[in-house]
């Protein structure tokens, strides 16, 4: 796979591309600029090919493919029962809050976050509770668990969603620390929702750890959501995988889906199966280059962006960047895109805690990437920032 192609996607109905007028390049929206794996689009062109697109189930052999897949990653044990499939794990996640959820309830979420752990409870009608992220010297984020139990003793909190990987701060949270997180959420009988999109984007020296993979206890207080559509770029085929190992949690939610919510469609299930199948070697080499990029954004933000910081995330393809040194008049999102031509995501919307960052996608091709740093940094020495 040649990640360094550059591949038209304006002429597309890319929502990365669209957005933003045609002189700006986008490094903002999760999805990246690769192609998918062959395998995948040699299955969906041969399903298509049949020509006749009745109503679908799932493939036979998809579940054994994920259990397998599960097991061998991350050593967890799951059955076939426990697992459902969904169009996308925001669907997954606004599923579970309306299924285990009663109005004026409290879902505590870990600021700053992707946007849609904000917005999702208050269209839910419940209460959000956020339980901001602690910033160390280093750049990176901690749990701060006094404040993480205190919020929901206080609030009464039902629902914890998880971001693991973390997005947008790139941590990949270890071992202790979930289990201290599971520990006080079982403790105080809050259930526990994962998103584990991002699980099969780690980079060397660190390990992603499935929260309900701990222990029974904690796999039973556990609802996990994972998808193949950001490891393989696939994101608009919606099909998300849903792991849920209580049978009364999984009665719950299945009752409150039926009729609302349906599995993911034929094509959806087609491309998943073939990345689950047969996407690791692509995944390997992109992993490979994805690391490569970052490594190497960090060295451009450090040497070409004075006061702007970065720290090398342990997962995900987003860097975070950290601008609340740099005296701009107006704030970083604004700055570069309309000096720079640069659209990245404005910190702000991630909530508490993300003023004065901006999210970098570094998935794409790396002459974009030194493209958009060139940019900056004249953007920066216009304005005398250099």
């Amino acid at each position: 796979m040649n990640f360094d192609e550059i591949i038209d996607r304006r002429s597309t109905e890319s929502l990365k591309w669209r957005l933003y007028d045609q002189d700006v390049i986008p490094l903002w929206v999760a999805d990246m600029d690769f192609r998918c794996p062959q395998a995948i689009m040699d299955a969906l062109n041969k399903r298509v090919s049949h020509g006749i697109f009745g109503y679908d189930l799932v493939p036979d052999d998809l579940p054994a493919i994920i259990i397998e897949r599960l097991k061998r990653l991350y050593q967890w044990d799951i059955t076939e029962e426990d697992i459902c499939f969904v169009p996308g794990v925001v669907t997954g996640l606004n599923l579970t809050m309306r299924a285990l959820c009663k109005p004026g309830d409290a879902v505590l979420v870990q600021t700053p976050v992707y946007p849609t752990f904000l917005s999702a409870p208050i269209s839910a009608g419940l209460i959000r509770v956020d339980n901001s992220l602690t910033q160390n010297d280093d750049g990176n984020y901690r749990v701060d668990y006094e404040s993480f139990e205190s919020q929901i003793v206080k609030n009464n909190v039902k629902l914890f969603i998880l971001c693991n990987p973390h997005n947008p701060v790139g941590r990949v949270f270890k071992r202790a620390e979930l289990l201290r997180m599971a520990e006080i959420c079982l403790k105080h009988h809050v259930i526990v929702c994962s998103d584990d999109i991002h699980c099969d984007l780690i980079f060397s020296g660190h390990e992603h750890i499935p929260l309900a993979s701990l222990n029974q206890d904690i796999a039973a207080n556990t609802i996990t959501f994972l998808a193949p559509s950001k490891t393989y770029n696939i994101a608009g085929l919606h099909a998300s995988v849903g792991i849920i190992q209580d049978v009364g949690l999984r009665e719950t939610i299945m009752k409150t889906r039926k009729g609302l919510i349906s599995n993911p469609g034929l094509l959806s299930l087609t491309a998943a199966r073939a990345a689950y199948l047969y996407g690791d070697a692509w995944l390997a080499d992109l992993m490979h280059y994805l690391e490569e990029n970052r490594d190497w954004l960090v060295s451009a933000v450090r040497e070409n962006l004075p006061g702007v910081k970065m720290t090398a995330p342990e997962g995900t393809f987003l860097a975070w960047l950290d601008c609340r040194s740099v005296q701009m008049d107006v704030n970083p999102h604004e700055f570069f895109l309309h000096k720079a031509r640069v659209g990245l995501n404005d910190g702000a919307a991630f909530g508490s805690g993300g003023d004065g960052f901006l999210r970098f996608n570094f998935a794409s091709p790396r002459s974009m990437l030194e493209e958009a740093i060139l940019r900056m940094r004249k953007a920066m020495q216009a304005e005398g920032l250099v």
